[in-house]
C-alpha cells in the first residue's frame, strides 16, 4: 500500500493526503501548498507518508 501512496504522492498530493490522515488540516495545507506550485505539494505529501503510519502495520 505504501507504494500506491508514493504514486500518489507524485501525481496527485491532495488524494494522498485524504487517503492518511482524511479531512484534516494537513490535507487543507497539503491542497493549498498543491495549488501554490505542484512541488511543495508533493513534498508535504511524501513527508506524510513517511512519518504518519496511520493504520499501517
Amino acid at each position: 500500500m505504501i507504494i500506491i501512496k508514493i504514486i500518489f504522492s507524485l501525481l496527485l498530493p491532495p488524494v494522498t493526503a485524504f487517503l492518511q490522515v482524511g479531512i484534516s488540516t494537513h490535507f487543507w495545507i497539503n491542497l493549498a501548498l498543491t495549488l501554490l506550485g505542484g512541488i511543495p505539494g508533493m513534498i508535504h505529501a511524501l513527508w506524510l507518508v513517511f512519518t504518519h503510519q496511520k493504520g499501517e502495520k
